[in-house]
C-alpha cells in the first residue's frame, strides 16, 4: 500500500462491489471510510509489488489476511461493519494471476 502512495497508518479502506479480481477488471472500487475513492493507489501498489516480486524471482508471497490489498480467502465486504466475504484483495489477486503463490500470515504463525 505504501508503494501506492498511502501512509502508515492509513484510513480504513474496503472494496465496494466485489473483490480484488473485480477491481483489477474495472468492476469494483476501493473506498476509504471517509468516502474517498482510493482504487488507483491500491492498483498502483499492487503493480509495483508485482514488479519487485518479478525482479526478486519470488515464487511465493506472505500477505496479511482480510486486507483489501493482501487478503487471500476473505476480505471485508465494503460495509465497514466487519463482515467478511469470500475473495482476495487487489495485490493478492494480481500476484496470483501472475503465478505467485500466496500464503496468509496466519498460516505461518502456527
Amino acid at each position: 500500500e505504501q508503494l501506492g502512495g498511502f501512509s502508515t497508518p492509513r484510513p480504513a479502506a474496503e472494496i465496494i462491489g466485489g473483490t480484488g479480481a473485480h477491481v483489477l477488471d474495472g468492476k469494483a472500487r476501493v473506498m476509504n471510510k471517509e468516502g474517498k475513492d482510493v482504487t488507483e493507489g491500491f492498483v498502483k501498489g499492487a503493480c509495483e509489488t508485482l514488479k519487485i516480486a518479478r525482479l526478486a524471482g519470488a515464487k511465493k508471497a506472505v500477505l496479511k489476511s482480510k486486507s483489501p490489498s493482501c487478503g487471500l480467502r476473505a476480505i471485508y465486504d465494503g460495509s465497514f461493519t466487519g463482515k467478511l466475504i469470500n475473495g482476495s484483495g487487489v495485490t493478492a489477486e494480481l500476484l496470483r494471476r501472475n503465478g505467485i503463490k500466496i500464503i496468509e500470515e496466519s498460516e505461518i504463525q502456527k
